[in-house]
């Protein structure tokens, strides 16, 4: 099980939409126009084919009071969130053996800071150094479809040795 948590709005139920869809077939062809979403009230399953079946267990931002209740059977976790959540979460320890990818989503606005720009503000290398969990970042557009190959690739290899 891979869950994907984030504040409300982020993207998430986009990011899973467009993996679903760039995960069936050959993952080589325009991605199209962004499916509309709604915003997710409790939590979506999706299944995505990497090599092998992955489920993506989506939780609504608004269900954070509760994420906890869902860490048990986390083998690898998507996140999108602030960097308060990001601190809860590492320290959470159902969590401490889970491989977790953090994702810089909506790199697609004019306003939008680097990575290594967000990385300095929330001091990012230090909470990765103090971390139990082996983290990687990205940069992404759930609406273009950037970098999504990237962290379809990195459940693959999260999920090929798993049960």
């Amino acid at each position: 099980m891979c869950l994907l948590l984030g504040a409300a709005g982020v993207g998430k139920t986009l990011l899973v939409k467009r993996l679903q869809k760039l995960s069936s077939g050959d993952g080589k062809g325009d991605l199209g126009e962004p499916p509309p979403t709604r915003p997710t009230v409790g939590t979506n399953l999706t299944d995505i084919v990497a090599h092998r079946k992955i489920t993506i267990r989506e939780l609504g931002g608004c269900m954070s009071p509760i994420w906890s209740s869902y860490y048990g059977n986390c083998h690898s976790l998507l996140l999108s969130a602030s960097c308060m959540q990001l601190l809860g979460l590492l320290s959470a320890e159902e969590l401490a053996k889970a491989s977790v990818l953090i994702l810089f989503n909506k790199i697609d606005l004019p306003c939008y800071m680097t990575m290594e720009e967000i990385k300095s503000l929330i001091r990012l290398p230090d909470i990765i150094a103090c971390a139990k969990q082996n983290i990687t970042t990205v940069e992404i557009s759930a609406k273009n479809g950037t970098g999504l190959a990237t962290v379809l690739l990195w459940l693959q290899n999260q999920h090929r040795h798993s049960s």
